[in-house]
């Protein structure tokens, strides 16, 4: 029972709440946490807490069966789609309502309403990016479309259905240690998990710190040590595909770009991430004959999950897969028909811009040689315990400025003029995902899986599909704008036209291949093809070789591969990394010169498979090495403290690594010696095996990877007791099963098509929110163990397989 575990973290939940109200100093009400029939004794649940239910809702227009597995994974069946919907919303909600409520409340900007003054900082950053009104903006293209409205509206329906019938004992715990009560669902919120899920994939941004490199370092370096294509890489459409139409003209660089780019200029002076794996091999790789498709989607790892596992059935469609709590239809999953999974493209669709204001009253700004007006929006941030705060954003045609403390300030501007920058952002016009999504729910063949990709904005997504036709496909799709190459790589001159978006890449120009002479198609968020293709879509990859090169290599040589085959590639540890990388490293170091721990670090090396497993020291001792290699690297260039630069990616040192061995980089500026590539390495390997001894001690099985790197799924809300605790793991960020601190596969899944489908499926966790209950992270150890549940995809409300633990029917009130 989860009940003591997470009774036993309540002083430390209430002086976390305590530290986020200091104001008041505003404790919950212990009491009512503590009163024994409605505080927080209510929240338990076993196992076998859920019985067969009959339940009247009003406006459901049928009636609705709800089937619940054993993992409490509910398959609905509704007599049309309005109810389907409805019911989604309304399980959800019983499994999930805190999460859905604080993460909408994240996009949003209002935490501070219920945390207090602590969270004002992200409030007023959410605000500032425009997540409100990108969220207003899509929701105004959602609400154009029937289908996708009448499921949003029924969705918002179901919800608040639930919510009108709790009564305070019933709430979900986190409702009553932050002491405030769940209010009504609007569609709105519905549209800011895909504004958070954009934020996530496609939220951050190098051009602040490559604005500044390029400022310090110029354009020749800029240019040498951060390349648009990487040195090693493997893409996901493969290389040589012809593109098979005519592309519109490419927009010539503006001129301020180009000025900008000019080497010799002279003006006064993001870590590597893991992503996520996607692939499918056709019916000739496979023992079956028909395609399999598998997906792991890496991103945070918490409690609750970031999916809901769910079966959706209607006279329209019966799909199974995992949703995003708190939208409705299947984001990930599969049909009887048609499989499809995403992985994150990285694409450009975040560009800055500097602005230029006439006055200290910012109403007007330098635009196309002439002044123009700004538009005003007030956001209005209530705060627990104190007065609302009214900030007031400006908007010039680029989007809002976000930032106007001027620290980006150009040296041609004068003191008294203010600036700004202003946010070019994908995630703010308006769109229609979901109409995505319903239409793959209910996809037939690979003409449906096309027609639905066409209206998929943002976040751009590596859309993988099969079907029982035996096609297999993915297209690196999204709505790309049409720029120049490098537009937006650094901050653009905001008074120039040019620099605008020049208009959207076709859709039907998107890169994508289908049925590839090779015989699978993958991603794992590399480039998304070689450099023959005309337009730019962005400059920069994460760890560009390294999974997507490993998972070629491996379903090239594959045949007669079954779901457990490709089961096996997801938890694959080998390290591609350190098989370009460790010979080059090895081959500096003289074990004569070495003390004897440094020769058995050494001969760990040496031997060492290169698979970051749990059990692996040679995994431990190659990662510190790397890490002070490359900190010995580049630390005295580029690592400022008054000043954020950009960093050279593990790629760009790579290269170095194995082709330049004497380059100036190698140099540390800040000592009289001239070092090469040699004396980095030995330095960094001195340096690793010392810190290593001083911490672990002397090599031993306290040196294993697993024990080393620190693994653990957090509370959404980082609260001590509601998370899995630290716990040893294999993996890391730059390999296949790429657990790396509370970041990996918050979703596997591998579907075999055919005649009958059969999916396979886990995610760390459960399908209750509830700490107290039992179906809180009752998968969690299926996950770790690299296994996979038999996902039970029934065919109609009547099928009684054993697996069945319960039913809940709802019907008109």
């Amino acid at each position: 029972m989860k009940v003591f575990k997470a009774f036993s973290s309540i002083a430390i939940t209430l002086a976390l709440i305590w530290a986020l109200q200091t104001k008041f100093g505003g404790l919950p009400p212990i009491g009512k946490i503590l009163n024994p029939v409605s505080g927080f004794w209510q929240n338990a649940e076993s196992a076998s807490y859920f019985s067969n239910e009959n339940l009247k809702l009003p406006g459901l227009q049928g009636e609705v069966v709800i089937r619940y597995d054993e993992n409490r994974i509910p398959h609905i069946f509704a007599e049309n789609d309005h109810d389907l919907y409805y019911a989604q919303g309304y399980v959800t909600a019983r499994d999930r309502l805190w999460e859905m409520d604080i993460q909408t409340r994240e996009a949003s900007g209002r935490l501070a309403e219920v945390i207090g003054p602590k969270a004002l900082d992200i409030d007023r950053y959410h605000r500032r990016m425009g997540m409100v009104y990108g969220a207003e903006n899509t929701l105004r293209g959602i609400m154009k479309d029937s289908l996708v409205k009448t499921s949003v509206e029924a969705y918002t329906d179901g919800i608040n259905n639930y919510i009108h019938q709790l009564s305070p004992k019933n709430y979900p715990i986190e409702f009553k240690l932050l002491n405030y009560a769940p209010e009504d669902w609007k569609p709105i919120n519905c549209v800011f998990l895909l504004k958070l899920m954009s934020e996530t994939l496609a939220g951050g941004s190098d051009q602040f710190a490559l604005t500044n490199t390029l400022k310090h370092f110029g354009a020749k370096v800029v240019n040498d040590l951060f390349p648009d294509y990487p040195f090693l890489e493997d893409p996901i459409i493969p290389k040589g595909t012809k593109w098979d139409f005519k592309p519109l003209p490419i927009p010539k660089p503006s001129a301020s770009f180009l000025a900008q780019m000019t080497d010799g200029i002279k003006t006064p002076g993001k870590s590597e991430d893991v992503g996520s794996n996607n692939w499918a091999i056709a019916g000739s790789k496979s023992a079956s004959g028909y395609p399999i498709l598998a997906n792991d989607p890496h991103l945070n790892l918490t409690y609750p999950s970031i999916w809901y596992q769910v079966q959706l059935s209607s006279p329209t469609v019966n799909v199974y897969g995992v949703s995003l709590p708190g939208a409705p239809c299947v984001i990930i999953g599969f049909n009887q028909k048609t499989s499809w999974g995403v992985t994150n493209v990285g694409a450009d669709v975040l560009d800055w811009y500097q602005v230029r204001f006439k006055d200290r009253s910012k109403n007007k700004y330098w635009y196309n040689n002439r002044w123009n007006n700004v538009k005003k929006r007030v956001e209005v941030i209530n705060i627990l315990g104190q007065k609302p705060l009214y900030d007031t954003v400006i908007y010039t045609h680029q989007g809002p400025v976000v930032y106007d403390k001027e620290s980006q300030k150009p040296d041609n501007i004068g003191e008294n003029v203010p600036v700004g920058n202003a946010l070019r952002w994908i995630a703010h016009d308006e769109s229609d995902e979901f109409m995505t999504f319903y239409l793959l729910n209910r996809g037939k063949n690979y003409a449906d899986y096309r027609e639905a990709l066409k209206y998929y904005t943002a976040p751009a997504q590596n859309f993988i599909f099969a079907d029982a036709d035996k096609d297999i496909a993915i297209t690196p799709n999204g709505k790309f704008p049409l720029k120049f190459r490098d537009q937006g790589k650094f901050i653009l001159d905001g008074s120039d036209p040019a620099n605008d978006w020049h208009g959207w890449i076709p859709f039907e120009q998107n890169p994508t291949v289908k049925n590839p002479a090779r015989g699978f198609v993958s991603s794992a968020n590399q480039s998304a093809t070689d450099q023959t293709y005309p337009y730019y879509i962005t400059w920069q990859f994460d760890a560009p070789y390294e999974r997507g090169k490993r998972i070629n290599d491996r379903l090239t040589t594959m045949k007669n591969a079954t779901v457990d085959s490709l089961r096996l590639l997801q938890g694959d540890t080998y390290s591609m990394h350190a098989q370009n990388a460790l010979p080059a490293m090895l081959k500096y170091l003289d074990p004569t010169k070495m003390s004897a721990e440094q020769q058995k670090a050494y001969d760990a090396l040496r031997n060492w498979n290169k698979r970051f497993d749990a059990s692996e020291i040679g995994a431990t001792i190659f990662k510190a090495w790397w890490d002070n290699f490359y900190s010995l690297t580049w630390d005295d260039k580029f690592g400022g403290e008054e000043t954020d630069y950009q960093y050279p990616n593990r790629d760009r040192t790579v290269k170095l690594l194995l082709t330049d061995p004497k380059s100036k980089w190698f140099d540390n500026t800040k000592t009289p010696a001239v070092e090469t590539c040699y004396d980095i390495v030995n330095l960094a390997f001195t340096h690793t095996i010392d810190k290593l001894e001083r911490e672990k001690g002397k090599m031993s099985d306290n040196w294993q990877w697993g024990k080393v790197k620190h693994t653990e799924i957090k509370n959404l809300a980082q609260l001590d007791g509601f998370g899995s605790g630290s716990f040893i793991s294999g993996g890391a960020s730059a390999v296949i099963d790429a657990i790396s601190g509370g970041n990996g596969p918050s979703w596997r899944m591998v579907v075999q098509l055919g005649p009958i489908v059969k999916g396979y499926g886990v995610f760390p966790g459960g399908e209750s929110g509830n700490p107290g209950s039992f179906y809180y992270d009752n998968m969690f150890q299926t996950w770790k163990d690299g296994k996979l549940n038999e996902l039970l995809f029934l065919q109609s409300a009547t099928d009684d397989p054993a697996r069945i633990k319960s039913t809940l029917t709802l019907s008109a009130k």
